[in-house]
């Protein structure tokens, strides 16, 4: 008789994690870009915060997400998609943390002379970071709805899931 697997198998850790630093990514972009345009500090610290979080996150989605690719590789019809969407994550976690870096270089006013400039390359790496995000985004998708990774896909009649005790 077919068992039912463990829900929290190894790569069931990663969609887990990418959810949110892709949600507090996305807003991190919308609110750094509201308080630079509207010069008020109240989304400019907001998105700070989720900026910095988000970078967190990203790593930490990556970490899943390698341990993850050791157990669903061999399932894959196309690991083309797999290499892409890693390599994609990879630039996402990069392009935040250098905004991250130059956002705390901001925060802290060590290049007041150049503030300007700091702010553009700033709003440019996040711009660049968010449509890398739904890039990576798009591939993991693919991967998942297209190729069932890391999806447990019952039999046909589907016998796990009844009770053997009746």
């Amino acid at each position: 008789m077919n068992q039912l697997p463990d829900f929290w198998r190894t790569e069931i850790w990663h969609p887990l994690t990418v959810h949110f630093p892709v949600a507090l990514l996305s807003f991190a972009t919308i609110f750094i870009i509201a308080g630079y345009w509207t010069k008020r500090s109240n989304p400019m610290f907001t998105g700070k915060v989720l900026l910095i979080a988000g970078t967190l996150g990203a790593w930490v989605a990556i970490y899943t997400g390698s341990l993850a690719d050791a157990v669903i590789t061999r399932q894959l019809c196309d690991p083309t998609v797999l290499e892409d969407h890693e390599n994609g994550a990879f630039t996402v976690a990069w392009l935040f943390t250098a905004a991250s870096a130059l956002v705390a270089i901001d925060h802290f006013n060590f290049l007041k002379k150049f503030q300007q400039i700091l702010r553009t390359v700033i709003i440019a790496l996040i711009i660049t970071g968010t449509g890398f995000l739904v890039y990576a985004g798009h591939l993991g998708a693919t991967l998942v709805y297209q190729q069932a990774a890391g999806v447990y896909t019952p039999s046909e009649d589907c016998i796990e899931f009844t009770d053997p005790d009746s």
